[in-house]
């Protein structure tokens, strides 16, 4: 699926607790992968899925608690952890800083609070990892004492290697840039379309290819940008790309044609 909701693991020992907040993020349009209760359970579902959102309890069954089993998770692969836990004395305070919890969520929580916890982890997240790379990724927000033009908008866009996140209603949905066909700009919105669906965003086309690094999506037009990868045949005029033919502007068919090695 080109449009995937954002994987959860929920790693906590009291199962009521954890069934009821999976049920109301799987509500919410997230997709819960599983609920594990100790450290060799929580590896096996965080090894065996595409985790985006760890959420840990810090007191769970076995020798190893939830903020050693997030140290030995975050070794297999970075995610955002948001610790869950009645416990806030200044030592478990300081080992959750250690190893830079994106949130720290004291019982008893509610799933409003953590859905908000775990957009603010995603949009940090996304925000660090883009500093320490060459991509320019930041979130797509007005800029704080700075006019904007009234196409801004606050919704949110995000990348995280080689999938962008966007709003959609009030969770984030993941589209694997791959699978993304091609851009189009209608008036104040542009229509993202991949494989099987079509996002719709409040914002200009100028404005979202700012804040996606992705090589292969190219612009050939003031109103259009593909992904040429997904190309199926091309002339000096237009592009196919699943059964849509696109136009390529004067302006940029120079541009365009770069990419090609003719020989």
């Amino acid at each position: 699926m080109s449009g995937e909701k954002i994987t959860v693991l929920i790693v906590e020992d009291e199962s009521i607790v954890a069934l009821d907040l999976a049920t109301g993020l799987e509500r919410d349009g997230y997709h819960v992968a599983g609920i594990a209760d100790n450290a060799a359970e929580a590896k096996e579902l965080f090894n065996s899925n595409h985790i985006d959102i760890l959420l840990m309890d810090i007191n769970i069954i076995g020798d190893k608690d939830g903020i050693d089993t997030a140290t030995e998770l975050l070794q297999i692969r970075t995610v955002p952890v948001i610790f869950l836990t009645a416990f806030t004395d200044p030592v478990t305070v300081s080992r959750v800083k250690h190893i830079q919890a994106a949130a720290f969520l004291t019982k008893p929580y509610n799933v409003t609070n953590v859905r908000i916890a775990i957009e603010l982890a995603i949009n940090n997240f996304a925000t660090a990892r883009s500093q320490e790379s060459t991509g320019k990724v930041i979130p797509i927000e007005k800029n704080a004492g700075k006019p904007v033009p009234d196409t801004a908008d606050k919704e949110t866009v995000l990348q995280m290697n080689d999938y962008i996140f966007v709003k959609n209603n009030y969770v984030f949905v993941k589209i694997k840039l791959p699978d993304l066909l091609y851009i189009e700009a209608d008036n104040n919105y542009v229509n993202v379309l991949t494989i099987d669906k079509k996002f719709v965003l409040r914002l200009s086309l100028s404005q979202l290819l700012e804040k996606i690094n992705y090589k292969p999506l190219v612009r050939i037009h003031r109103s259009y940008a593909v992904n040429i990868n997904a190309i199926q045949s091309f002339n000096d005029q237009e592009v196919q790309i699943n059964k849509s033919e696109l136009p390529i502007g004067r302006n940029y068919k120079e541009e365009f044609l770069r990419n090609f090695d003719f020989r």
